[in-house]
């Protein structure tokens, strides 16, 4: 076990290899710049379906690694990713993905870079929507970026979120468990599953982030499908507690420990 994460230093879904160093020509050095960059190379599922594009391209929404998000972006337009694509000309991906690519691209700079998973509470007033988003490391704290809301005026500077404006899964589960949440105006927008299982499930989500393990938003893995079903009971409840306080520290020994034990590990065959 080491004593230290190195999030400077792709993992298994951020790494980008040899073979799309052209596609990478004049990236940013800056965080910020590298995330306005991604900003015009995703489009969500539902802006996609509006301008009808065909069926086969909803299959990237699906993909893990980074280097199989940047290829399918390049079948569909083989410039570089400095180059602004028209809204048809995207790669289909959820909030993770924009995430993933500012994360793997950052690490890609040597910068410290990390995705976190949890909730935007910006989208409706009232309601913490599942989301990701992603930090990096500057003058000694984690700076947190939605790529995805860059050029809005949804928050005063998504590059730079302030405190509550997101909150990570342990976050919101701490401030659940505290009652200041409602964990029933917590979930995923468009559907029925909004509550305390899906703060959980971001919960570990999040902890598997933090160790380099970038998930799509519906991965399951362990307990987390008898979590949602409402199946689990205080045992897990607390097993959440400590995650969310481990996340919390960000100490990296702590964090390793607990990500090997019990069920939280995810299973090798989805990290592909």
């Amino acid at each position: 076990m080491t004593g230290t994460i190195d999030y400077a230093a792709p993992g298994p879904l951020t790494t980008i290899g040899s073979h799309l160093e052209p596609a990478l020509a004049d990236l940013p050095g800056d965080p910020a710049g590298i995330c306005r960059a991604v900003h015009d190379l995703v489009i969500q599922p539902a802006d996609a379906a509006k301008l009808g594009l065909p069926e086969h391209r909803f299959a990237s929404n699906q993909l893990r690694p980074a280097d199989d998000i940047i290829t399918a972006l390049l079948a569909v337009d083989p410039a570089p990713l400095t180059v602004p694509r028209q809204p048809e000309q995207r790669v289909v991906g959820t909030c993770r993905h924009f995430a993933l690519l500012s994360c793997a691209l950052m690490r890609h700079r040597g910068i410290e870079a990390r995705t976190r998973c949890g909730f935007g509470t910006y989208f409706q007033p009232g309601q913490g929507r599942d989301h990701w988003i992603t930090e990096y490391r500057h003058d000694g704290r984690w700076v947190r970026i939605d790529t995805e809301i860059l050029g809005s005026n949804l928050v005063k500077q998504p590059e730079d979120l302030a405190v509550g404006e997101f909150l990570t899964g342990g976050e919101a589960w701490t401030a659940h468990r505290a009652g200041t949440i409602d964990a029933a105006t917590f979930g995923v927008h468009g559907t029925e599953n909004f509550g305390s299982a899906e703060i959980r499930g971001n919960a570990i989500r999040d902890l598997a982030a933090l160790q380099k393990i970038e998930m799509l938003p519906w991965d399951e893995w362990g307990r987390m499908a008898a979590s949602y079903r409402y199946e689990t009971g205080p045992d897990y409840d607390a097993l959440i507690d400590t995650i969310a306080a481990t996340c919390a520290t960000g100490d990296p020994a702590a964090l390793a420990a607990l990500y090997a034990s019990e069920d939280l590990p995810v299973p090798t065959d989805l990290v592909r």
